[in-house]
């Protein structure tokens, strides 16, 4: 696949649509991000340290049922990635990647469809290596931190398009999903209760078990019962 790195750039999301006239599958990676964003329109942290990621795909038979196989895959790739240094990543449901429970990466996906298929997709990944994440308040930890040893972040980006362009699969991504078959917490709202988790179905829901009854759900907050 094609790639071009880049010094600095507002986000790799937005530049790599550059690339959308050509219609080619492109990765596009920089050192820095100057207005990196997050999920829900948040900002994130992309100082020097940090390796920035974005791929352009095409797709012509993905039914937009399936995308969550997207950030699915996504989500792999940062895992595959961190095995490389000897550490062990986790999924959080839908696509947190932690490490010891810390965040090591974001990941935002955004979509355009077309009726019922998905046409193309840009794929945005920010890997903590070597940056300062102390202002996030120790909910956030780096490849460096985890492996106990400074790691370059070329090294680091090469692993992570070499491991996003491999094929990987939705059984790769539940592996990796920390909490199946174990009690949580789940935050609706303002409510919260006790269930079972028991597995991610392939549209990105997370079934549960209440009271002997299952349910799926869209959107919820996840934590672990202590």
């Amino acid at each position: 696949m094609k790639t071009a790195i880049f010094e600095e750039v507002t986000s790799t999301n937005d530049a790599v649509l550059q690339y959308l006239p050509a219609r080619e599958n492109v990765i596009v990676c920089a050192r820095r991000q100057t207005e990196g964003r997050g999920t829900k329109g948040r900002s994130f942290l992309s100082g020097e340290g940090g390796v920035y990621l974005s791929a352009l795909l095409f797709f012509e038979e993905l039914r937009a049922a399936n995308a969550f196989l997207i950030m699915a895959h996504a989500a792999v790739s940062v895992c595959r990635t961190a095995e490389e240094f000897g550490v062990t990543a986790q999924i959080k449901w839908a696509n947190d990647v932690l490490v010891g429970g810390k965040k090591l990466c974001g990941i935002l996906v955004e979509n355009a469809l077309k009726g019922d298929f998905v046409e193309r997709s840009v794929i945005g990944i920010g890997v903590n290596v070597a940056n300062d994440v102390f202002s996030l308040g120790g909910i956030a930890v780096t490849l460096s931190e985890a492996a106990g040893r400074p790691l370059s972040c070329d090294d680091v980006r090469d692993a992570l398009i070499k491991n996003f362009c491999k094929k990987s699969s939705f059984s790769d991504y539940l592996a990796r999903v920390a909490f199946l078959g174990k009690e949580v917490l789940v935050t609706e709202g303002e409510k919260t209760s006790l269930a079972r988790a028991l597995s991610v179905l392939p549209d990105g829901r997370l079934e549960i078990e209440q009271g002997g009854v299952r349910r799926a759900l869209s959107s919820a907050e996840i934590s672990v019962k202590i």
